[in-house]
């Protein structure tokens, strides 16, 4: 399915560590709601499932993608003693070059503003933003005080932490959708911009997926909405 541009309704994937059936129901569910877009944040890599199966299944749905700090040190033959690490040598050819065409980031329009999708935040994919960050550790993320501050985006879809999370500072939003890992609350979201609503969704122990929070996009004071797992 080629991906329109109206993003007005989308649905979001968080970090996906190989997890090739989660993702498959996750797509074929987002594609039952009519969603305009689905994007996803990287992190294809390094689990326990089959690597080569998501690159095809992101490939031929023409998902949204960006590279994850996972799938930079693959791509790099980093980090590859960690524990269920994608050995290079496991990727096809196709996979290891559809890795390679991700950008690390990606911007889109919304109805609302400008929105990036990253990984960490912005073109840094190691920088993390938790649900429970605050005071100094928010004063300190100089990558996040620079989005703030620059004032370009309206909103900002990231992963890396595992954490699904709705975060507002000020005029910008920071959504987080989790991962796809199954030890880690599997879920994703569903973004309606028009609405100004976050849907999200778990996966239950059989792989069945149910309705989870949902939130509201409207900031009513700066930095209300965030949550763990």
């Amino acid at each position: 399915m080629i991906a329109n541009k109206n993003f007005n309704i989308i649905g979001v994937i968080g970090d996906i560590h190989a997890e090739e059936q989660l993702l498959e129901k996750t797509v074929a569910f987002l594609r039952a709601q009519s969603v305009d877009n689905i994007l996803c944040v990287g992190d294809i890599v390094d689990g326990s499932g089959d690597a080569n199966q998501c690159c095809n299944i992101l490939k031929s749905e023409e998902i949204m993608v960006v590279l994850g700090n996972h799938d930079r040190w693959l791509l790099k033959n980093e980090l590859r003693e960690l524990t269920k690490a994608t050995q290079p040598d496991s990727l096809s050819v196709i996979s290891q070059s559809f890795l390679s065409s991700l950008p690390s980031i990606r911007e889109f329009p919304t109805p609302h503003g400008l929105a990036l999708l990253c990984h960490g935040l912005g073109k840094n994919d190691m920088v993390r933003l938790n649900p429970d960050d605050y005071g100094y550790a928010i004063e300190a993320n100089t990558d996040l005080q620079n989005l703030i501050r620059d004032r370009k985006y309206r909103y900002i879809i990231n992963g890396h932490t595992h954490y699904k999370m709705v975060r507002h500072f000020g005029k910008l939003t920071i959504i987080n959708a989790g991962t796809l890992k199954h030890e880690d609350d599997p879920g994703f979201l569903v973004i309606n911009f028009v609405q100004q609503f976050v849907q999200f969704y778990k996966f239950l122990g059989d792989d069945a997926i149910e309705e989870a929070e949902r939130v509201s996009l409207t900031a009513v004071s700066c930095d209300r909405g965030g949550f763990t797992r």
